[in-house]
């Protein structure tokens, strides 16, 4: 960035350069206003003022030089510069004023994330957890993916769901479903009641929406129960990718016995009471996340594969292992990120 600072100045001193050893025909009129446009979409006000000031002179002093102040055509392309330059002091302002905006929008937009997405805590008991959240619109901040975790008296549950859905309405579906999640998973005394609160909630906010959007609003969703004794954990996996479990180098995907529909279908199948329970020994670690990661594509348009990049390797937390994903799928994306990503990981001490 502060090399593309340094822009203008390349410009006026090589527009000044050329301009002095070329024939007298020849016009650096193109540097001289390019120079304070450049600053005003790089620099401050005062140095745009300055890039402005720098060409007209520069531009006014080589005219002289080759006489042609006083004849025709020296003068109008003094005042185009002129004009270039103070047009691109407009620019500045204008620019100045929208990233203020933007900055303000962003500003709000984390405090939403914030307010519907809390960050859980880093450690419960032996448990440490680690979250991260990747909008595929950095200025969102926030999109329809969802997670949460939480100490509860029948040991902590967590929460990892994709909204079917997108924009505000999306965002009105995961407060919801996180509201009543965190009622649900200290009250309910199994993960299918806390389901079945999801179910009922998310039903009644559909009933409220009209048109096409009522059929939208459902949610893909893993809840996970860890009670405080024992090696296990238990999952209800509601039509939502499966989460791996991590242990001695090793990856296992927990799939669901059974195939289940998403939270807020249930009225569309039979009974979606199914829970399973799988091994969590101490050095294991559980890792829930959203399908921007499995779905993340290369320009070859092949698929990120979490399993095969983290078979064979040991982190030391599972923040570690987070950013470790974050960085692969941005590196197999060329940075290009084209879904919301939640991931949630517990490691067990």
């Amino acid at each position: 960035m502060r090399r593309l600072q340094l822009l203008p100045v390349v410009l006026l001193v090589g527009g000044a350069l050329i301009d002095y050893h070329t024939p007298p025909h020849f016009s650096g009129e193109a540097f001289y206003t390019a120079a304070p446009m450049t600053a005003a979409a790089l620099l401050s006000l005062p140095a745009t003022i300055l890039a402005g000031i720098g060409a007209c002179a520069i531009d006014f002093a080589l005219l002289t030089h080759f006489g042609f102040i006083g004849k025709s055509g020296g003068e109008s392309e003094l005042a185009a510069v002129a004009t270039v330059s103070a047009f691109a002091i407009v620019v500045n302002r204008l620019m100045y004023y929208s990233n203020v905006r933007l900055q303000s929008a962003r500003r709000v937009a984390l405090a939403v994330q914030r307010a519907v997405l809390p960050q859980p805590p880093e450690s419960i008991g032996a448990l440490r957890i680690a979250v991260r959240y990747q909008a595929a619109m950095k200025e969102a901040q926030i999109g329809g993916d969802l997670y949460s975790a939480q100490d509860t008296p029948y040991g902590v549950r967590c929460l990892v769901g994709d909204v079917r859905g997108k924009g505000v309405e999306a965002v009105k579906v995961v407060a919801v479903a996180m509201g009543v999640f965190r009622e649900a998973a200290e009250e309910e005394s199994t993960l299918v009641g806390v389901a079945a609160r999801l179910e009922r909630a998310l039903l009644r906010e559909r009933e409220r929406r009209a048109g096409p959007e009522r059929t939208e609003g459902f949610v893909t969703g893993v809840l996970v129960e860890i009670p405080r004794c024992g090696n296990e954990l238990r999952l209800v996996n509601r039509g939502h990718p499966a989460p791996l479990l991590l242990h001695a180098g090793r990856v296992r995907s927990a799939e669901p016995s059974e195939p289940a529909l998403p939270l807020g279908l249930a009225e569309l199948g039979a009974d979606q009471e199914r829970t399973d329970t799988v091994p969590f020994p101490p050095g294991a670690t559980l890792l829930l996340y959203t399908d921007g990661l499995t779905e993340a594509r290369n320009r070859a348009g092949d698929f990120y594969d979490p399993g095969a990049g983290l078979t064979g390797r040991d982190f030391p937390g599972p923040d570690a292992l987070l950013d470790t994903l974050l960085t692969e799928v941005s590196r197999h994306t060329d940075g290009r990120i084209t879904d919301d990503t939640a991931l949630l990981a517990v490691t067990r001490g």
